[in-house]
């Protein structure tokens, strides 16, 4: 069997060299080549023609970003982009998935040599998610896409925007709460359901799994591109409608009950199917909590984290959307739910948002009212 072609991209002689060997171990990947710089980088990639390379956000001559843009508008191809863990590293990688980069390391800023090696098992998976994954072209700005065409796959485009204003919902039962689940590729798959929402929709509850230090700014660019207000759960607070809330990086996050209210709860606790926060916490909150009254969002995600508990979910009652193959990034979380039989409908991501209106509009006033 091949081995999966590796490029490391990295100022760092340090960094390029643990990468290396971390990649080298592995018996299905080999790292072929580790660019200081970008220019150098595009040499190899012309040269090597690997399956996935490795960037570091921060480079010299080139901005990293810079440099991914051309690269997916060029010569789409798969990468893992190496942060760091900060504010600005945050936002910066955020940038880069809205680019196309599949997903993301985030190394420490001191005690970086050990912090890379510990994250060896996270590095590596990664390069095998990403060289599986399914990427598009990057275009030039353009005119706005026509009502009703689809959307490209992969995140490697901006974000379909409303064709017209969102029309208003009007009064919907405040019981109701949309529950969303994604993984790889999801931070711009979510991205995309959210800001075709209406500022008076239902309470949003999201988790992504993304590290602590990543959720914060993740939610601040949400709230800037969305009607409904964003923000990271906060444990205790009460869950609103035209509100979203986003699992912190590194805790868990479920909905709970008090008295008349729904409330956040987010807490630290054991990995769940190796994730914190976990997909297969919220949702069986969901089932638990608010059955009925639930709708239920699987995205483009690696693995089967919340598949079991969608299924919990529609068993309880709720309405669940599932992204179709054709639009993920990733096919495993969305697959895992059709074949638990949690999907009621599956989707292109394009359509999600506007079924689940569509959804919202036909059950209005039919709410089952919590005991």
């Amino acid at each position: 069997m091949a081995k999966t072609t590796v490029v490391v991209v990295d100022d760092s002689a340090l960094v390029r060299s643990i990468l290396t060997e971390i990649i080298n171990r592995q018996p299905d990947m080999q790292c072929v080549g580790a660019a200081s710089d970008p220019l150098v980088a595009r040499e190899m990639i012309r040269n090597l023609n690997p399956d996935v390379i490795t960037l570091d956000v921060e480079m010299p001559k080139m901005d990293g970003l810079d440099f991914l843009q051309r690269l997916m508008r060029l010569r789409p191809m798969p990468v893992v982009m190496v942060s760091t863990l900060t504010e600005r590293g945050a936002e910066v990688t955020l940038k880069a998935l809205e680019l196309g980069a599949v997903d993301f390391v985030a190394k420490p800023k001191i005690g970086v040599a050990d912090g890379i090696r510990a994250l060896a098992q996270d590095i590596t998976d990664k390069i095998r998610i990403a060289a599986k994954a399914q990427i598009r072209r990057l275009h030039a700005p353009g005119p706005a896409a026509a009502p009703g065409a689809p959307a490209p796959a992969g995140g490697a485009t901006p974000p379909i925007k409303p064709a017209s204003p969102i029309a208003s919902l009007g009064r919907l039962s405040t019981e109701k709460i949309i529950f969303i689940g994604a993984s790889t590729g999801g931070t711009e798959a979510t991205k995309d359901v959210l800001i075709n929402l209406p500022a008076d929709c239902p309470a949003v509850c999201i988790t992504q799994h993304m590290p602590a230090g990543f959720t914060r700014s993740y939610a601040a660019r949400l709230d800037g591109l969305c009607k409904i207000r964003v923000k990271e759960a906060q444990d205790g607070e009460r869950i609103l409608p035209g509100h979203g809330y986003i699992a912190p990086g590194g805790m868990h996050f479920s909905v709970e009950r008090s008295g008349a209210n729904y409330i956040a709860r987010v807490q630290d606790g054991e990995a769940v199917n190796r994730h914190k926060p976990s997909v297969e916490v919220l949702f069986n909150s969901a089932a638990r909590v608010v059955g009925q009254n639930a709708l239920g969002i699987m995205l483009t995600g690696m693995g089967a984290d919340g598949a079991k508990a969608m299924k919990t979910m529609k068993d309880a009652g709720s309405y669940n959307l599932v992204q179709d193959e054709a639009t993920c990034v990733v096919f495993g979380m969305p697959r895992e739910a059709i074949n638990a039989g949690a999907a009621d409908e599956v989707l292109p991501l394009h359509q999600i948002a506007t079924r689940l209106i569509e959804r919202l509009r036909s059950t209005a006033g039919m709410s089952m009212n919590r005991v």
